[in-house]
């Protein structure tokens, strides 16, 4: 029995993305430029590439469908994906990039079936494991885009911002001190 299969997987996707989405318009575009280390991509670069890498998924699965990723021109793709993120935008391009972008992939999440989640790819020759089953490998968006989630967080914090999600964490947990308060004097 599956617990976690093709709505879910979309509906996680789409609640990722909205939170990157609330980072993005909370981080001013003079900060876009900005780079934690001199080997890191900015923030503009990083929302890009959020935005732009579900795309691999996509190529291996709902446009050629492929069963093994032996012979898939890795360089060649990523040289395109990589010359898409470096294309300049504004703050309000990227948030739309962002939006447009996630709603492509979750609208067609929500065609697929458990069963084709199920279906397992070959990876080439040396790869460990020797196949994933594609809900491993979409899985995969949702993980890639919370590790950049985090270090937009963090960024956030170097710009002198707090994280709405620290935020909402801490207005729960203020309401709930005060609930615990109320209910003490009762």
């Amino acid at each position: 029995m599956n617990y976690y299969g093709a709505k879910e997987l979309a509906e996680g996707i789409r609640r990722v993305r909205k939170n990157t989405i609330i980072i993005a318009e909370e981080i001013g575009e003079q900060h876009y430029g900005f780079q934690a280390t001199p080997d890191t991509r900015t923030v503009a670069l990083m929302l890009a590439h959020i935005a732009l890498l579900p795309k691999l998924q996509e190529q291996f699965h709902a446009i050629e469908r492929r069963t093994t990723l032996e012979g898939f021109n890795f360089p060649a793709f990523f040289a395109k994906l990589i010359a898409d993120e470096q294309t300049p935008r504004t703050k309000a391009q990227l948030i739309a990039l962002l939006k447009g972008e996630g709603d492509r992939v979750t609208h067609w999440l929500d065609t697929v079936s458990d069963d084709f989640l199920g279906e397992r790819v070959s990876m080439p020759p040396g790869m460990t494991p020797p196949s994933k089953t594609r809900f491993e490998m979409i899985l995969g968006v949702k993980e890639h885009e919370m590790h950049h989630r985090g270090q937009l967080m963090l960024i956030e914090r170097m710009v002198g911002l707090v994280p709405h999600l620290t935020r909402e964490m801490q207005a729960r947990m203020a309401a709930m001190m005060q609930a615990s308060q109320a209910s003490a004097k009762a």
